[in-house]
């Protein structure tokens, strides 16, 4: 009789653990909207969550220490007109978050280090180039102040943020709803999935599609897609007959997906998390109550079931948090921000181990918040790797935050046609020439001071 051998994985005991009700984030009214993008983000500083707001749209930020009850008039981020959709923070400065809202812009904020103190109304930038509502968002990996959105205007707009302009103008590719738009792990490639049932990977500066499948899933409902470890291509949706799925595909054969498999019958959007480092993949379903996880690796059948963490709640919207925010002493390899009807509960992902010890294979250099070029040098068409960090003694910041600048004399709200840049080369000029100036009077408004003084 043949023995069914268990596949070994440091991975198959991990178990996930909702915290303690004095850890968790109380009495937030999450927004009611019917929309499928994750309603919260979250960084090793804050987490931010999308709200009901009356007349308009808001989201509130909160210092991760500031758990239990949020009192009601605690202050929200809150310019935009109407309904937020999306929202997420840049990966290379923990304050600065981005906003898509049904007003049709995109916002740009700089939260306080402590938190918010008022209300916020004032962007530091805003974005004006969709014509309808604004669902997506996504920040460049390695590119400093890149920002990417997609609204229900079928548009793929990239931004460069400092200037405030729109690049690179997607119009043409996608003829119906966006329903996901990310980037690849060095950002030289964008995957989207859209409602025509075709999933396009395309090159981000030339606005050009590079390849495309039809019909990843055999279902009408929504698909979403992510890049994984080696370029492959996870996908989630339904097939024929509603049952939710995930499947695997090689972009250099998109004939037959790698693995497909059934999941459940369960009518909420999966949307998938990837963990680079470990190569496990989280499916969060909107208005389930589980989590369940998957590992992928390059030997067939490539994508293998873990577990699933069930809770009695059903969740409205997941944070996920970069790998710099754990604590690693506590082998803790995922934490994600579950939102309820009204509170935002952690739950954190936990391989069992014995050692207090750092556990190197648990934890390979990661990606850090330095961005490896800037985003003039990456329009021009230069790409790079992300710049990694060891989480040895936990992270810490070496070097001060890349801050954020906006050049507000080159701030436009002219949008480029794909693949197209503007020429500054005279703005660059006359803004020399300015500082030269400016500084020519200061100068000499120093040497009356000391000449005053020294009478």
């Amino acid at each position: 009789m043949s023995r069914k051998v268990v596949r070994t994985s440091k991975f198959r005991h991990v178990f996930g653990q909702g915290l303690k009700a004095d850890q968790c984030y109380d009495d937030i009214r999450i927004s009611q909207m019917t929309w499928d993008s994750c309603f919260c983000s979250v960084n090793p500083k804050f987490v931010a969550m999308i709200v009901d707001a009356s007349g308009g749209g808001a989201f509130i930020v909160l210092p991760l220490n500031k758990t239990g009850r949020i009192d009601m008039s605690y202050p929200t981020v809150c310019g935009h007109t109407g309904p937020v959709l999306d929202i997420e923070f840049c990966p290379h400065n923990d304050n600065i978050i981005a906003s898509g809202s049904e007003d049709c812009s995109v916002m740009i904020w700089e939260i306080p280090d402590g938190g918010l103190i008022t209300s916020l109304t004032e962007p530091v930038v805003k974005l004006e180039g969709h014509t309808k509502r604004v669902g997506i968002l996504s920040w460049h990996p390695t590119a400093h102040n890149v920002l990417m959105s997609a609204g229900c205007d079928n548009v793929v707009i990239l931004w460069n943020v400092a200037r405030g302009e729109a690049v690179v103008r997607m119009d043409s590719i996608h003829t119906d709803l966006i329903y996901s738009a990310c980037w690849n792990r060095n950002g030289s490639k964008i995957l989207t999935s859209c409602k025509d049932k075709t999933m396009r990977v395309l090159d981000p500066r030339k606005g050009t599609v590079l390849y495309e499948k039809e019909k990843p899933h055999e279902g009408s409902r929504p698909v979403r897609a992510v890049f994984v470890s080696g370029e492959k291509i996870l996908t989630t949706g339904f097939s024929r007959v509603s049952e939710r799925q995930v499947a695997l595909w090689d972009p250099n054969n998109f004939q037959e997906p790698l693995n497909l498999q059934d999941i459940d019958t369960s009518s909420g959007v999966l949307l998938p998390f990837f963990d680079p480092d470990t190569g496990v993949v989280y499916l969060c379903g909107k208005g389930d109550s589980s989590i369940r996880y998957f590992e992928v690796t390059d030997e067939a059948p490539y994508v293998h079931y873990l577990s699933m963490y069930s809770s009695k709640e059903s969740q409205k919207g997941m944070g996920y948090m970069p790998k710099r925010g754990l604590e690693i002493n506590k082998c803790e390899i995922a934490r994600f921000y579950k939102l309820h009807e009204r509170k935002c509960e952690p739950i954190v992902m936990t391989v069992p181990r014995k050692s207090d010890l750092f556990q190197e294979d648990l934890y390979p250099d990661t990606i850090g918040p330095e961005p490896s070029v800037e985003a003039d040098k990456w329009f021009e068409g230069k790409d790079a790797e992300p710049i990694l960090i060891s989480l040895k003694d936990g992270f810490v910041a070496t070097t001060k935050t890349k801050e954020f600048k906006v050049h507000k004399s080159l701030l436009k709200t002219t949008v480029a046609p794909a693949g197209s840049q503007q020429d500054n080369s005279g703005e660059v000029q006359s803004l020399r020439k300015e500082v030269k100036d400016l500084k020519a009077a200061l100068e000499e408004l120093t040497k009356r001071v000391s000449d005053l003084e020294s009478k």
